[in-house]
């Protein structure tokens, strides 16, 4: 679930290459989610609550029965195919980064999510390793997730609200979508948010707009529509490094946005509301260990850890990134510390911070903003 190095054409160019064909997006095989159906949107997210005095308690996941408000959803870089860019069959990978960050959105929204042939992580990996020759090719995973927006729009909005949620990969996808399709066009009037996670969104320094986009500011405030939220997860103590590849951009005229989930008004350091799964974060990532000191076995896929965490944007000298804090007290049962850096050959790798747990680690509170927004839209 890893951030990709490809670089997308500029937007003058952005025209459908030469002997591009896109998927069949009337195909329901090319769509993990779509409502009215059983898919990998609808699953068991019943998740445990762990106290801090390691007492737990069950919540209930309860999908929205007529939810006025659609979320469309492009998913990070999980694909293991071989080669540069992906095939169109969900395997367990991509099953897994719906269950984890998408998939619980569908307490407030209608769930849209679109098979794209993104660049894989065995391209990246490569990539990461020196090689350049992959082959991956990134023009053609934005145009399909071009394609599957146009067909949405076309077939599945008429004229609703919706909210764009991307990942790494999936918000490089989003941003590039929104700067070229939504951005001062009339379709912005419908979009609640455009959460574009874990990539380096940029604003200008000194100015309201500019950056990434030209008529859509960084959400503000709970009720506030046409916005979008933006940040990079690090540890508080554990800020970007020199050379870090989130946080930090090299142009001086601009900074990486940081739109803090769980306060957007006041940027305190707040509670978070996070997710997190109960084994650990992906596979890039340590396993988990017990949640609860010589306490029974978590048994459902997925955990909440109220008071262990909170959450802030810091603007520093290591760059504009969201800190986050694990508030451990070794004197109580409940578990210290969380995992979700991301680890090759045993090692921590510290310029990506928390990337695996960018969506997991405010969750409720990007869900409590979408309500939010629904609520204050046409108001």
């Amino acid at each position: 679930m890893l951030f990709t190095t490809f670089v997308l054409a500029g937007a003058a160019s952005l025209a459908q290459p030469a002997g591009y064909t896109p998927p069949d997006y009337d195909a329901a095989e090319n769509w993990l989610c779509r409502p009215g159906r059983e898919d990998a949107c609808t699953i068991d997210l019943d998740t445990t609550i762990v106290h801090a005095d390691g007492t737990t308690e069950i919540e209930a996941h309860e999908a929205a029965s007529d939810p006025a408000v659609d979320c469309f959803y492009v998913y990070p870089t999980v694909s293991n195919d071989p080669g540069g860019n992906s095939d169109l069959v969900a395997n367990d990978e991509e099953n897994r980064v719906i269950a984890a960050q998408f998939a619980r959105f569908g307490s407030v929204c209608r769930t849209f999510a679109p098979m794209y042939r993104q660049v894989t992580l065995t391209a990246l990996r490569q990539m990461m390793a020196g090689n350049t020759g992959t082959g991956a090719d990134g023009m053609q995973a934005y145009m399909d997730v071009r394609a599957s927006f146009a067909h949405y729009l076309e077939h599945d909005n008429d004229g609703r609200p919706f909210v764009l949620i991307g990942h790494s990969q999936g918000a490089r996808m989003l941003e590039t979508l929104v700067a070229n399709e939504v951005d001062g066009q009339p379709v912005q009037d419908r979009m609640l948010s455009a959460m574009l996670i874990g990539f380096n969104i940029t604003t200008p320094v000194d100015a309201p707009l500019g950056g990434s986009f030209d008529a859509i500011l960084p959400c503000s405030s709970p009720d506030e529509t046409g916005c979008f939220i933006g940040y990079v997860t690090f540890r508080a103590d554990a800020p970007p490094p020199e050379g870090s590849r989130f946080g930090k951009t090299s142009d001086p005229a601009l900074e990486v946005a940081c739109t803090n989930p769980a306060d957007l008004a006041g940027n305190a350091d707040a509670p978070l509301g996070a997710y997190l799964a109960t084994g650990g974060a992906f596979t890039s990532s340590a396993e988990a260990g017990p949640w609860i000191a010589d306490g029974p076995e978590i048994e459902t896929d997925y955990v909440r850890v109220p008071g262990l965490l909170t959450g802030q944007c810091v603007n520093s000298e290591a760059g504009h990134y969201f800190a986050v804090t694990v508030h451990g007290d070794p004197a109580d049962p409940r578990a210290d510390d969380i995992v979700g850096d991301v680890v090759a050959n045993g090692e921590i790798l510290p310029d990506w911070g928390l990337h695996l747990l960018d969506v997991g680690i405010a969750q409720a509170d990007l869900i409590a903003l979408v309500e939010s927004q629904a609520a204050a839209y046409g108001h």
